[in-house]
């Protein structure tokens, strides 16, 4: 069985924004070596687009970007979306019944299932889906964006707090049993 992980880069204050600020070395080659090792990802439309660039070689990247984007292209995704129409190569459009196809994924496959986008997450959680909660935490305060939990907030407990490079530290929780 599958592990739902949902895991993105944060502000102190907790949001979400590619375009504020980006992984170190460090934390990027981290997580080029997490997407060679995931089962796949579970992306929302907007997260999904902004990652798209990643379907198509850009002369000016350097070997860890090119790195990223072989393991991307390689792994599995499927993006839960009723607005899109068609998705590109080694993705598959989850439209309708979304819990049923997730929780298929879960049963079918071995390993971590990354999960993409804080309302996809949101809605994940909502209906007891998440299995892990990663927050790679960054030194910033936004003020502005969206937030990492968003109309979710779970119960959880803390179970491991790790240094990646030298600005981010990977909080890592999972969902508490409640009382």
């Amino acid at each position: 069985m599958a592990k739902l992980v949902f895991g993105m880069n944060m502000s102190l204050d907790g949001y979400v924004d590619h375009e504020a600020f980006a992984p170190g070395p460090v934390l990027f080659n981290y997580f080029i070596e997490q997407t060679r090792n995931v089962a796949g990802s579970i992306y929302g439309r907007g997260l999904y687009e902004v990652m798209r660039y990643w379907d198509e070689d850009h002369p000016e990247w350097d070997v860890p970007l090119r790195a990223f984007a072989e393991a991307w292209r390689r792994m599995p995704k499927w993006v839960v979306s009723r607005s899109l129409k068609a998705v590109g190569p080694n993705a598959t459009l989850v439209g309708d019944d979304c819990e049923a196809v997730i929780r298929g994924l879960k049963a079918d496959l071995g390993g971590e299932i990354e999960v993409g986008g804080p309302k996809l997450a949101a809605s994940l959680t909502k209906l007891g889906l998440i299995d892990e909660y990663q927050l790679f935490l960054h030194p910033v305060v936004l003020g502005r964006g969206n937030p990492y939990f968003a109309n979710a907030q779970p119960p959880l407990r803390l179970v491991a707090s790790d240094r990646i490079g030298e600005d981010a530290i990977r909080l890592t929780y999972v969902p508490a049993q409640i009382r």
